[in-house]
C-alpha cells in the first residue's frame, strides 16, 4: 500500500522526544517540499526529483541549503526504518558548494571576530534598541547561531540554570549557556519590551495589523545593519561574527573538545581554526602595546 510523503512527514514530526524548537525547525524546512510533493507516494520520490527540488532553492545560503538537505535525508532515513521505502534516495548526495562571489566560504574559512574596541562601540551603538541589544548579548555570550536563537520559544529556556537547547547542524542538539549580564538583560526585555501574544522568545509586532509574530532574521538583520553602519568601526560586521568572537575569546581558556561541544562542530578541525585566529589576535594586541609604549 502506497504511503504519501505528507503522511511520512507527519509521523516523522510526531516522534516522541523531539524538542518543540526541533519540531518547528523541521516543519519550516519541510513545508515547501510538502507543498510540492506532499501527495506523492514516497516510493516515487527519487534522487532526481528531490535533487532538482534542492537545486531550485537558490535563495538559500549554502549553510542553510546543507541544513535543508540534512533534514530531508533524516526524513527519508526514517521512511527506510519504517519500511516505507527500501533505500534513501538522497544517500551520498553531494552538498552544494559555497559561492565565494556571494561571500560564502567553506566551513567559515574566513573568520571575522570583533575586537575589544569594536565590542565596546557596538554595545554603545545598540543601547537605543533593547531587543537587539539583548539578542546580540545572548549571541555573543552563548556562541549560538542567529537562526538557533530566533527559533527559541520562552518555554525552551531554562531560566534557573541560564541555558537553552538548540538544534544545530547535522540535526544535533546541544546546550548553550549565558552569563548573569545576559540573564539580567533578558529579564528586563521580557518585562518591558517583549510583545506578548506569541510563544517566541524574541517577538515583533506588525505596524499595520498589530499582529505579533516571531522576530524574523530579515527584521533583525535590517535593524543590525542600520545601527552598525552608523559607525565606521562596525561597518560590514555580521551577526554571525558574534559566534566567531565567542569562540576566539575562549580558545586557551578551555579544552578544544569542550569548545567543540559548545560550538556544535561536527569536525574538530573546524574548532582548531580558532587557535590560528587567536595567534593572529595575540600579534595584533602585541603591536598595539608597542604603539602605546
Amino acid at each position: 500500500m502506497s504511503v504519501s510523503l505528507a503522511k511520512v512527514a507527519t509521523e516523522f514530526l510526531d516522534r516522541p522526544g523531539l524538542a518543540p524548537s526541533t519540531v518547528r525547525s523541521y516543519e519550516s524546512t519541510l513545508l515547501p517540499v510538502l507543498k510540492q510533493y506532499g501527495r506523492w507516494p514516497i516510493e516515487l520520490l527519487d534522487r532526481e526529483s528531490i535533487g532538482e527540488y534542492l537545486n531550485d532553492r537558490k535563495n538559500l545560503s549554502y549553510t542553510t541549503h546543507h541544513r535543508h538537505q540534512a533534514i530531508l535525508q533524516a526524513l527519508f532515513n526514517f521512511a527506510v526504518e519504517q519500511g516505507y521505502i527500501r533505500v534513501n534516495p538522497l544517500a551520498g548526495l553531494r552538498r552544494r558548494k559555497p559561492n565565494p562571489e556571494k561571500g560564502e566560504h567553506q566551513s567559515d574559512q574566513t573568520i571575522h571576530y570583533l575586537t575589544t574596541e569594536q565590542l565596546t562601540v557596538l554595545y554603545q551603538q545598540l543601547r537605543s534598541d533593547n531587543r537587539l541589544y539583548t539578542l546580540v548579548k545572548l549571541l555573543h555570550c552563548s556562541g549560538a547561531r542567529i537562526s538557533e536563537v530566533l527559533a527559541l520559544d520562552e518555554s525552551d529556556m531554562d531560566w534557573g540554570s541560564q541555558k537553552f537547547q538548540v538544534l544545530g547542524k547535522g540535526n544535533k542538539q546541544r546546550w548553550c549557556f549565558y552569563n548573569d549580564e545576559a540573564a539580567q538583560l533578558l529579564e528586563k526585555y521580557r518585562k518591558y519590551y517583549r510583545f506578548s501574544g506569541h510563544s517566541a522568545l524574541f517577538t515583533a509586532k506588525q505596524p499595520m495589523s498589530g499582529h505579533v509574530t516571531r522576530l524574523s532574521y530579515s527584521t533583525a538583520y535590517h535593524r543590525w545593519r542600520t545601527l552598525t553602519n552608523q559607525n565606521p568601526l562596525l561597518r560590514g560586521l555580521r551577526l554571525h561574527d558574534l559566534r566567531h568572537t565567542f569562540a576566539t575569546e575562549r580558545v586557551g581558556l578551555m579544552g578544544i573538545e569542550e569548545l567543540r561541544a559548545l560550538m556544535g562542530h561536527e569536525k574538530i578541525e573546524t574548532t582548531l581554526r580558532y587557535q590560528k585566529v587567536t595567534s593572529e589576535r595575540a600579534k595584533y594586541i602585541a603591536k598595539k602595546a608597542f604603539q602605546k609604549l
